[in-house]
């Protein structure tokens, strides 16, 4: 396999770390790949059905992005579900995927709930301060960035999250592995760099500067359109966000392009730890499972 067909198939794959495992999925399928308490190897394959696939119109460009994020949302949920029956049961039979309407509805709550705090109190406390002007919009920018990068910093920090960070190591290593044209056996692939551009990571980042953009351009107006716009504009940005994410992953070799994820990359040593070689036994049997499927 060459280097550019290794680049051009893996742009279609989305990569997650799991609890003691890891997930990969192309547009068609998803495999989950669990390490059990017995140390057995437990695979999963779904198959998958976007929406984008079934009403065109939902796979134009930043409408596709809005999509995507959610669908992501569901598939990482299901996933993590998953590797936490697996990775904490004893038993040897394969566990099945199960998500119910009522715990979909309240983890997508909480979610939103974190979202939403993440977009408004930065504006709520910039409003506190009485600030204006161009130096409102710098000190919310700011403050975002701060919470962002402490958000980071007690992710890394956790020491019962450790392992996840470690299999998101590994996930990224497979990945780059593949990317490069290399077989897949692991003293080649620890190798390769823990992080990758097209990591969730750097879509968070992209995230920021987007909404720094965006906040920034908004005419000033009463406090509560302003705040409302915090929250009604969330899907913009992240459709944006999505699109300039599709193209540093497509134009990673360019100087542009690197300038630009530079910061999401650095903000992968955070979010990344080095796995062990049973973690990356995990995750390239992720990327060869996934890889058999696409090319089918």
């Amino acid at each position: 396999m060459s280097s550019n067909k290794g680049k051009e198939s893996s742009l279609a794959y989305g990569g997650q770390a799991l609890i003691e495992g890891v997930m990969m999925r192309d547009r068609k399928h998803m495999v989950l790949v669990v390490r059990k308490p017995n140390n057995e190897i437990l695979t999963n394959i779904e198959d998958l059905s976007l929406a984008a696939d079934k009403f065109r119109f939902l796979g134009v460009p930043f409408i596709r992005g809005i999509v995507a994020l959610f669908e992501s949302f569901i598939l990482g949920m299901k996933g993590i579900l998953f590797s936490a029956n697996a990775a904490l049961s004893e038993e040897d039979e394969e566990e099945s995927i199960t998500l119910g309407y009522k715990e979909l509805i309240l983890v997508g709550l909480g979610a939103l709930g974190i979202v939403s705090i993440f977009f408004v109190a930065p504006f709520l406390l910039a409003e506190y301060l009485n600030l204006t002007g161009i130096v409102f919009n710098i000190a919310e920018a700011l403050i975002r960035l701060l919470m962002f990068v402490l958000y980071l910093v007690l992710i890394s920090s956790w020491g019962e999250f450790r392992r996840v960070l470690q299999y998101h190591g590994a996930e990224h290593k497979a990945i780059n592995a593949h990317e490069a044209g290399v077989s897949l056996e692991i003293e080649k692939v620890k190798e390769f760099p823990r992080y990758h551009p097209r990591c969730g990571t750097s879509f968070l980042f992209i995230v920021l500067i987007i909404s720094i953009i965006v906040f920034s351009l908004l005419p000033s107006t009463d406090f509560t359109i302003r705040l409302a716009s915090r929250l009604l504009l969330i899907p913009v940005i992240a459709g944006i966000s999505y699109e300039l994410l599709k193209l540093s992953g497509k134009y990673q070799n360019s100087i542009v392009m690197r300038i630009l994820t530079a910061p999401g990359l650095a903000f992968q040593l955070l979010t990344t730890k080095e796995p062990s070689d049973d973690m990356l036994e995990v995750s390239v049997k992720a990327v060869q499972e996934i890889t058999k499927l696409s090319n089918v």
